[in-house]
């Protein structure tokens, strides 16, 4: 073997494991609670100050009744530093995302009102133990799409490529088993607003078991829903159960739907990917749900970096707003209800694979470094244009304490018209935390039970 041809190899087999991904060095592990937090953000302000220094997250303020799954907003009283419309976009240009700044551009009602950051997020002692244990041991096998050597905790805290950043969201702790009731809203482009669903929905992460010592097994489900549909009429009585395994590529999502005029259970494989959602009017897809879920196979993943970004933050009054249609405005939500704050931001770009399909070609993920959740995305067709963008209205279940990431949005530049679901507020029951249901609660069986009327 002549030396150009040994090179090559060399660099094919680094590229190899580049691509599988890798655990950390112990050296620089070290960095978690020093200059990182123990979940891998950093620790210290920015340069002006304007992002502050992380301090533990929010404390429970006194306004909050044990038990309750309705949470006091403890930035109530604040003021906004600056608001942002669409004449003065451009000074902010680098700091908004494209969606954010395509809602400006066409609509002179939208407006950005910029509020003090707050650090608010931070997770349980066993998380953070295990999220030290995942950082020199967890990999990614199968080309990055599946895991292998994960404990109960954020399973790369000191990421190095897109597909590791987008498994901390897929992974992202969201507490115990929640339940709540919730409504959706479509606005189509002439400003109308319609009830698109009201549903009952549980969401369990299996993989974040308190009790959970071993790593994950490839089989191991990490994440499974299940939610009935109340109304409107014409759904009411529909159930849906999905869940998703630590390795996709072995073990893909299994999801069944219950029609009650059929009165049966049945397989439903194309609950994933782009298959619209049917109760967003054509504003999302499935794997839109939460900024993105599901497996990752379609798309190449490039970290491009971090980046401060104005992105939703805190929006405790959006999610417990007691009048959802009364912040589902023409155009956009209504910007008496968004709060948005600067924040540090992993930017991750998606492209699409040769040879796979979906109606995205180009996607762009904004995940925020202390939640590890996706806060926006920009999602492009294949002409390259902005096709539509997501957003998530996240806020602190302080008192677990966890991310609560159920408020979201759709906005599809082509139709003009928007979804807003997650919204909890006309319910006193808002978003509860629950003890984890036994495993025949999430059987097909069991959907049909929870679908019946």
């Amino acid at each position: 073997m002549n030396h150009k041809t040994t090179l090559w190899a060399a660099c094919l087999l680094a590229l190899g494991a580049m691509q599988a991904g890798a655990a950390v060095p112990a050296d620089e592990a070290k960095q978690l609670g020093s200059n990182l937090t123990r979940f891998g953000a950093e620790v210290g302000a920015n340069a002006d100050k304007s992002i502050p220094a992380y301090d533990g997250g929010v404390a429970v303020p006194t306004a909050y009744k044990k038990g309750s799954g309705i949470r006091p907003d403890p930035y109530a009283v604040e003021k906004p530093l600056y608001s942002i419309k669409g004449v003065d976009a451009a000074k902010y240009a680098d700091k908004l995302t494209a969606g954010t700044r395509e809602l400006l551009k066409k609509f002179p009602s939208m407006r950005v009102d910029v509020y003090p950051t707050h650090r608010s997020i931070a997770f349980p002692k066993y998380v953070l133990d295990n999220t030290a244990k995942n950082a020199t041991s967890v990999k990614t096998t199968d080309g990055g799409l599946g895991l292998e050597g994960t404990y109960a905790g954020i399973p790369f805290p000191i990421p190095k490529t897109g597909a590791e950043v987008m498994w901390n969201h897929v992974l992202r702790f969201q507490g115990p088993t929640q339940f709540t009731k919730y409504d959706s809203i479509n606005v189509d482009s002439a400003g109308k607003a319609v009830l698109a669903t009201s549903g009952e929905i549980y969401v369990d992460t299996p993989y974040y078991d308190a009790k959970r010592t071993a790593a994950s097994a490839d089989n191991d489900v990490y994440f499974r829903t299940k939610i009935t549909y109340t109304a409107p009429a014409r759904r009411a009585g529909e159930a849906l159960l999905a869940q998703d395994y630590v390795n996709p590529m072995k073990y893909g999502r299994k999801a069944w739907q219950y029609l009650p005029g059929q009165r049966r259970v049945k397989l439903a494989p194309d609950i994933a990917y782009d298959t619209p959602n049917p109760g967003a009017a054509g504003a999302s897809t499935y794997d839109d749900a939460w900024v993105f879920n599901g497996a990752m196979d379609r798309y190449d993943w490039k970290l491009v970096g971090k980046r401060e970004m104005i992105v939703p933050y805190n929006d405790y009054k959006l999610a417990y707003a007691k009048d959802p249609f009364a912040a589902a405005t023409p155009g956009h939500l209504n910007p008496d209800y968004v709060r948005w704050e600067l924040h540090r931001v992993w930017v991750v770009e998606a492209t699409l694979k040769e040879g796979k399909r979906h109606i995205y070609a180009k996607r762009t993920f904004y995940v925020d470094e202390d939640s590890w959740s996706a806060v926006a995305s920009d999602e492009y067709d294949a002409r390259g244009s902005l096709f539509r963008a997501g957003f998530i209205y996240l806020n602190s279940a302080y008192e677990i304490p966890t991310p609560a990431t159920n408020a979201q949005a759709f906005y599809d530049f082509t139709s003009g018209g928007y979804n807003v679901s997650g919204l909890l507020g006309a319910y006193e029951i808002g978003l509860k935390f629950i003890d984890a249901m036994p495993a025949t609660q999430w059987t097909a069986d069991a959907l049909a039970g929870s679908g019946v009327r």
